[in-house]
């Protein structure tokens, strides 16, 4: 299988950024593999700690280089994957709701709060299981919002009502995917995304194909070195190396690509967009 690109129209890379350039990041300093809830994550095979630090910071300088805005969540020694801080939560303008995280990573979520709420984001949360930005991604007027591993699709309800927006349901097909921004990515809000079909099951690649916006399709190889895993701001993507057709295809529309080693980091199951929260979705 090889990755295809379907496009209605040029891509001009200079139309205006509406979101990702404003990021809630947390240091990789006490990054470490403490459980497995993932089939990335073996306790046997530990990051190397400097290196993940390395490449972090790489994305942040990545970021910076873009022109956004990176801000920063403190750490706490005891959550080994606070780095991951797209799990932290969704953010629509003012407005977010936290993540239901699993319970080896709970802790993690009063520091979330206090960060959200102090910075003036009214803050809801689900009793429902919910991976935050990891399972809902923007996308316009619309949040593409995935359940069937880590999120359950009553929390929904939720994002509907305190995010104010439509939500489209995806159901994604295997552990493999445990996050929907593994088996998706927007590239330019409400007129392309990128995604890999096997990761999707028939309805829901139904639903997005019949959204109406222009489609890169992903090999499953490529999606499970994490391609899908990027950030992108309608100019600038950021993603993981060893991607070179979604590289390809990305530049070919007129997108400045740069790519970027995550070696350490996808040890937990995370790469570029796991990272970072986007705080500047418009509402």
């Amino acid at each position: 299988m090889t990755s295809t690109v379907s496009i209605a129209a040029p891509f001009t890379a200079g139309e205006s950024a509406v979101s990702h350039r404003r990021l809630l990041m947390c240091s990789a300093r006490y990054f470490r593999i403490d459980y497995e809830i993932n089939p990335y994550m073996h306790v046997g095979v530990q990051p190397d700690v400097e290196a993940a630090v390395a490449e972090h910071e790489d994305i942040i300088a990545a970021h910076l280089a873009a022109g956004r805005k990176v801000e920063f969540l403190d750490a706490d020694p005891a959550c080994p994957d606070m780095t991951y801080t797209a799990n932290a939560a969704v953010v629509r303008g003012d407005r977010a709701v936290l993540a239901t995280l699993p319970p080896e990573r709970a802790a993690e979520t009063p520091h979330h709060r206090t960060w959200l709420e102090s910075h003036g984001f009214e803050v809801a949360e689900t009793r429902y299981a919910f991976s935050g930005q990891g399972d809902a991604l923007a996308c316009g007027d619309l949040l593409l919002a995935a359940h069937g591993q880590r999120t359950d699709a009553r929390a929904f309800r939720t994002l509907a009502r305190h995010l104010n927006c439509e939500i489209v349901s995806l159901r994604t097909t295997s552990p493999r995917w445990y996050d929907l921004d593994l088996a998706v990515a927007v590239i330019h809000p409400g007129r392309m995304l990128a995604y890999n079909p096997e990761a999707l099951d028939t309805a829901s690649l139904r639903r997005l194909r019949g959204l109406g916006m222009d489609l890169i399709e992903v090999t499953p190889a490529e999606a499970a070195a994490f391609a899908l895993n990027l950030i992108s701001d309608g100019r600038t993507v950021t993603m993981t190396s060893g991607a070179p057709r979604l590289a390809a295809d990305l530049r070919a529309t007129g997108l400045t690509v740069v790519e970027l080693e995550t070696r350490e980091l996808r040890k937990g199951g995370g790469g570029v967009r796991c990272t970072a929260l986007t705080l500047d979705n418009p509402a």
